[in-house]
């Protein structure tokens, strides 16, 4: 495998995602960020950050098979959510949470969430990109 993933000691350890990724593969895989789009460009659960979310991780998984990749093998990700506020991460848990059981995976690499004022649509809350790296 081409990621270790770590909470290094000295650091808190978070359940969402760790720390640190280390990454020895050869193959990078930059995934652009994925809103909530399904195959045919409708939006997926408008005005439902759960469902949002689950569906942006949803499409990373099929972007990064698209690339040879999956989420084991990813090194960092990048979240982007609309008028963020801590009291939306129940939400956004529940939707990774949605995603990993349908993808047999948790993701958990480093990650970056951000808060920001919009999206490309208004009807968009959620942003996910990816870097990967493979073997």
């Amino acid at each position: 495998m081409a990621i270790t993933l770590l909470n290094p000691m000295g650091l808190p350890e978070i359940d969402a995602y760790r720390q640190v990724s280390v990454a020895t593969g050869s193959k990078l895989v930059f995934v652009a960020g994925q809103v909530a789009w399904d195959a045919d460009g409708v939006t997926v659960g408008e005005g439902d950050l759960a469902a949002q979310v689950e569906q942006c991780y949803l499409n990373v998984a099929t972007a990064l098979a698209g690339a040879g990749a999956s989420f084991d093998d990813v090194a960092k990700l990048t979240v982007y959510v609309v008028d963020w506020a801590p009291a939306k991460m129940p939400l956004f848990l529940e939707g990774v949470a949605r995603a990993s059981a349908k993808l047999g995976v948790t993701p958990v690499p480093p990650g970056t969430l951000l808060g920001v004022a919009a999206l490309d649509v208004p009807e968009h809350l959620v942003e996910v990109e990816a870097v990967a790296v493979v073997g």
